[in-house]
C-alpha cells in the first residue's frame, strides 16, 4: 500500500503516526521499519509506505494493492497519470483520492466521473462541520465568520468552486454538444496546437458558420508520421476550409509537410501577446454566449482551471496551473480565432 502526499514534507505528520501505530508490532519482531525510505515491511508480507508526488519517479516500477492520494488536487495530473496509475495495474489494484477542492482541476475531473459512474467509481463530499471531532466543528463555525465566502465554501465546505484569477465563465452553460459528423454544405475550420513530449496534440474542429464544436482529438506520445496522418485524416474528413497550426516548437515541420501534401495550412505563432489575443477573444466568447463546445471532460477541466496573472505592465500572462495541461484550451483559441477571421491570421513579430 502507498500513501502519497504532494511534498515529503506533507508526509512527516503521517510517517510519525505510522510508526507510532506499529510500535507494538515492531516490538512482537512482527514489523519492520525503515525511516530513511519511510517505509513498513510486515511479517505476512505487505507494506506500507509514504510516498511524495514531487519526486514521482518513486513510485515507478512499483505494483501496489492500494494507493490514498492525500490532498489529491495539489498533486500534478502527470504525476497521478504517468506515474501513480500504472502502479495499480499488475494486482489489479484500488486508489482513493483524497483531498480539499482546488477549483476546478483534474481532480475536480475524476470527482465529477465519480458523480456519473458511481459503480466503478464512486466520489463523495462532506463539510468540515460534519467531522465527528468537536474541535474540528468549532473551527468550522469560527471560520464562517472569519474568512471570504471563496474561501470557506472551498476550505470548509468541500465545494469546488470558480476561484478568482480563473478566465472564463459560462463554460457549462455552453459545453452541452456531442461530437457532430460532417455535414453537405457545411464549412469547417481546425485549431491544432502541436505537442512537444509529454504535452497533447489537439485538433479542435469548429462550424465556420454555427461557430459550434463539432469535434475534438486529443492524443499524445506518438510517432511523427502518425501525428501527420492524424491530422490529414481529420482535414479530409471534415472538408477543411483551412487548418490553423501553431508553428512553435516542432510544429514548423508538422506544416512543412501538411503543405506538401497540398492541405490548406494557416501557421500560428504563440508568443505572449498572441496568446493573449486569442485568449481573450475566446473569453469574449464564452462569456457573450457566441460559443457553443463539445461535453468533454477533459475540455471542460482546462477551460475551468485555466489562469490569468496580471504582469507589472498591465498586460496578462495565461497558462494553466502547474503539473496541468493547456493544450484543449490553445486548440479551441486557435480555431475560434481561425473562425472569427475567416480562416486568416496575420501576425507580425
Amino acid at each position: 500500500m502507498a500513501w502519497i502526499v504532494p511534498t515529503y514534507k506533507n508526509g512527516r505528520a503521517l510517517w510519525r503516526f505510522a510508526e507510532n501505530a506499529v510500535a507494538p508490532l515492531r516490538k512482537a519482531k512482527l514489523a519492520s521499519v525503515n525511516r530513511t525510505e519511510r517505509t513498513i515491511e510486515f511479517i505476512n508480507g505487505g507494506v506500507f509506505g509514504i510516498h511524495s508526488a514531487d519526486n514521482e519517479d518513486s513510485v515507478r516500477g512499483e505494483s501496489f494493492n492500494l494507493v490514498i492520494l492525500d490532498e489529491a488536487a495539489r498533486i500534478s495530473e502527470t504525476a497521478w497519470t504517468s506515474a501513480i496509475q500504472p502502479t495499480l495495474a499488475d494486482l489489479d489494484g484500488d486508489a482513493i483520492l483524497i483531498s480539499t477542492p482546488r477549483g476546478r482541476n483534474w481532480f475536480w475531473q475524476e470527482y465529477q466521473r465519480g458523480i456519473n459512474d458511481g459503480v466503478h467509481q464512486k466520489s463523495w463530499t462532506a463539510p468540515s462541520s460534519a467531522n465527528p471531532n468537536k474541535r474540528i466543528q468549532k473551527a468550522a463555525e469560527r471560520a464562517k465568520e472569519r474568512v471570504n465566502e471563496l474561501t470557506y465554501r472551498q476550505e470548509w465546505l468541500g465545494e469546488f468552486v470558480d476561484a478568482e484569477g480563473l478566465v472564463f465563465r459560462r463554460v457549462q452553460e455552453a459545453a452541452v454538444l456531442d461530437p457532430q459528423e460532417p455535414q453537405e454544405g457545411r464549412q469547417y475550420v481546425a485549431g491544432v496546437d502541436v505537442a512537444a513530449s509529454v504535452d497533447f496534440t489537439v485538433v479542435s474542429v469548429l462550424d465556420a458558420e454555427s461557430k459550434e464544436m463539432v469535434y475534438m482529438d486529443r492524443f499524445n506520445r506518438v510517432d511523427y508520421p502518425v501525428l501527420i496522418d492524424r491530422l490529414e485524416s481529420v482535414y479530409s474528413r471534415y472538408g477543411l476550409t483551412s487548418m490553423v497550426v501553431e508553428a512553435n516548437s516542432i510544429g514548423r515541420p508538422v506544416i512543412d509537410e501538411l503543405v506538401t501534401r497540398g492541405l490548406n495550412i494557416v501557421p500560428f505563432t504563440t508568443t505572449s501577446a498572441t496568446k493573449q489575443t486569442v485568449i481573450q477573444n475566446l473569453q469574449n466568447a464564452f462569456e457573450n454566449g457566441l460559443i457553443r463546445v463539445l461535453d468533454e471532460p477533459v475540455l471542460i477541466g482546462e477551460l475551468l482551471s485555466f489562469e490569468a496573472k496580471r504582469n507589472a505592465s498591465g498586460s496578462f500572462s495565461y497558462s494553466a496551473p502547474s503539473g496541468m495541461h493547456d493544450d484543449c484550451v490553445m486548440s479551441l483559441a486557435i480555431a475560434w480565432h481561425g473562425v472569427s477571421n475567416g480562416g486568416i491570421i496575420l501576425w507580425m513579430d
